[in-house]
């Protein structure tokens, strides 16, 4: 009975001195984590955007707020993955200032499609990854009878991404939106021109937060 006692109590020790390295779950096998395809829906805070108008010289400005996203990741190797990125905003367009000659508030969707990829410091699937894609805005006014614009845009971030589960998790990430515009150009046009702007760039930024399933 004393025998049985000492290796029940030798059993325990050596379960308890176990219990530290049982507690910290090793990372997925390379292989694993190669073989990964992740669907992501974000919801986020979209803010920035400026353009000046040709004429008076004033500022038109986007609004800020909630914006949807959609990304698709599919392997390319243990850290990296290439990218399907869809991001809308329903936002508008308003014009600083007294005096402009044009109206003050043009309802417009914005919507980013950019094929890029991701890069994990780790490995696919957890930590740190920095983001990038390439692709198209398209500039949509609510009013009818007004044309969209659509232009060459880039998006560049970084972000954290936490394995909940085997199939699921959760994306924390910053990106920012560039949309390249000709130096002088018009917009939204249909018989007249709603807005003439100068510039070459459209700048936004974007935090979001985002539920991954994973394959």
């Amino acid at each position: 009975m004393e025998k049985q006692a000492t290796s029940a109590v030798m059993a325990l020790a050596a379960l308890a001195a176990a219990l530290p390295a049982l507690a910290q779950s090793p990372p997925a096998p390379a292989s694993a984590s190669y073989r990964e395809s992740d669907f992501t829906l974000y919801a986020g805070y979209r803010f920035g955007g400026e353009l000046t108008d040709v004429a008076t010289g004033n500022t038109w400005q986007l609004t800020e707020g909630p914006a949807y996203s959609l990304a698709a990741d599919f392997p390319l190797s243990p850290n990296t993955q290439w990218e399907l990125f869809l991001s809308r905003r329903n936002s508008a367009l308003k014009a600083s200032g007294l005096f402009s000659p044009v109206v003050n508030n043009i309802g417009v969707d914005i919507t980013y499609l950019h094929v890029g990829g991701t890069y994990f410091a780790d490995q696919v699937g957890r930590g740190f990854y920095g983001v990038g894609g390439l692709g198209a805005t398209q500039l949509s006014p609510q009013q009818s009878g007004l044309n969209s614009e659509t232009h060459f845009s880039f998006n560049f971030g970084v972000g954290y991404m936490i394995p909940a589960t085997k199939h699921v998790g959760v994306k924390l990430e910053a990106r920012g939106f560039v949309t390249l515009l000709e130096s002088s150009s018009a917009m939204f046009c249909s018989g007249g021109c709603v807005v003439q702007v100068q510039g070459t760039t459209l700048t936004q930024g974007e935090v979001m937060a985002g539920i991954t399933a994973r394959f």
